[in-house]
């Protein structure tokens, strides 16, 4: 397996989001998507797209999103890797004396994933219910 860093394209984002039967996006969002992502990790099983992985942030408070493994690749590492990936990014990120803030949105049922990779079920001792809203036009 290959990782490559900051190479996502809108072609492979497309089609990994489609082989774990996630919703289409409008070509223009993709390449806004693409475009205005931090980070990412896009990797190959020699040419073969099979996963990746995207951090969305403000420097301070950051989102891992998109964190897609094709269905054939997946209890491989390679999601647990795409997600170290993106959380070393932060930590080198992450100056002297502050404190950044990496959270996310477990598709239902893969909560156990995260919380291996030590992401903290919400709410806990710290935080409320994480909180979504959807907005459709």
């Amino acid at each position: 397996m290959r990782y490559e860093k900051n190479m996502l394209t809108s072609e492979i984002y497309c089609e990994l989001r489609k082989n774990v039967k996630w919703f289409e996006r409008p070509k223009t969002d993709v390449e806004k998507i693409i475009d205005n992502s931090i980070y990412t990790i896009t990797v190959f099983d020699e040419d073969l797209p099979v996963g990746m992985g995207r951090l969305i942030g403000d420097g301070v408070y950051f989102v891992i999103v998109d964190v897609v493994v094709k269905p054939d690749y997946q209890k491989k590492g390679i999601g647990r890797n795409i997600v170290n990936m993106i959380t070393d990014y932060v930590r080198c990120e992450c100056k002297a004396g502050s404190s950044y803030t990496v959270q996310l949105i477990a598709e239902q049922g893969k909560e156990g994933f995260y919380e291996k990779l030590g992401f903290k079920n919400i709410p806990n001792e710290f935080c409320g219910s994480g909180m979504l809203k959807v907005i459709h036009k």
